[in-house]
């Protein structure tokens, strides 16, 4: 991707169940780059290091958004599971998708300049381990151990009866901390993880869609394409989809 820098970090030990990566992305040109954000599952909490520093909560995309990355923009963020709802984003809850809330400057100590982000991982794995809940009921811990594992394949009553959680209960809760039901959260993540197998020019459906139709419905429903525009990515505009290898 010409003018655009990637980095990524994934997150390790008792994070993992809240807190899916770091990541640092950097639009190094002299002019605006259009991009369009995709729908991928994640909460992000965004900090701008440019001219004009900002912190920013994102809640998950539900549909593809465009935006207009500034020129010698640098941007650091971390990308959170939806536990982080309830236990991070509490006094925000619910982190409304589509939606974004601007956050003190000074957000969890991020006022100062990272270096890298290697110095940026460090500084919150550290923040983020402090605010670990205690004891969290293993229902949660069980559901979201499964469902990420799926990619969004198994069905809201496959991870209730492997949770021993009713569908209604954990519907409630995802209505709670996400403004969203665990259906429309699992259809988020199965179009996540189609990206790889679209990225390798394969345009039929590899995570238990119904069919094909099926397939194309939900790409065009998330990304505002059919699969093989996705794939194809003109001018690297799909950012998630042009920042794949570098994951």
């Amino acid at each position: 991707m010409e003018h655009i820098t990637y980095q990524e970090i994934r997150a390790e030990g008792d994070l993992v169940p809240y807190v899916d990566s770091f990541w640092m992305i950097a639009n190094t040109g002299e002019s605006p780059l259009d991009i369009v954000v995709l729908p991928d599952g994640r909460m992000d909490v965004s900090f701008n290091m440019g001219t004009n520093p900002a912190s920013v909560l994102h809640g998950l995309e539900t549909k593809a958004q465009k935006a207009a990355f500034p020129p010698a923009t640098r941007m650091f963020a971390i990308s959170f599971r939806f536990l982080a709802a309830e236990f991070f984003f509490k006094p925000y809850a619910p982190v409304l998708p589509n939606n974004i809330r601007f956050l003190p400057a000074d957000f969890w100590g991020a006022d100062v300049q990272f270096d890298s982000l290697e110095a940026f991982a460090r500084l919150f794995t550290d923040t983020l381990s402090a605010r670990l809940p205690g004891a969290v009921d293993s229902r949660k811990l069980r559901l979201a151990e499964l469902l990420y594992a799926s990619e969004g394949a198994a069905t809201v009553g496959e991870l209730s009866a492997a949770c021993h959680w009713s569908s209604r209960q954990i519907n409630r809760y995802f209505q709670q901390n996400l403004g969203l039901p665990l259906k429309a959260y699992l259809d988020i993540l199965r179009f996540r993880a189609s990206f790889k197998h679209l990225k390798a020019g394969k345009l039929f459906p590899e995570q238990d869609f119904t069919d094909q139709s099926h397939f194309i419905r939900d790409v065009r429903k998330f990304a505002g394409v059919v699969p093989g525009e996705l794939s194809r990515n003109s001018n690297d505009r799909f950012i998630q989809f042009s920042t794949l290898s570098a994951s």
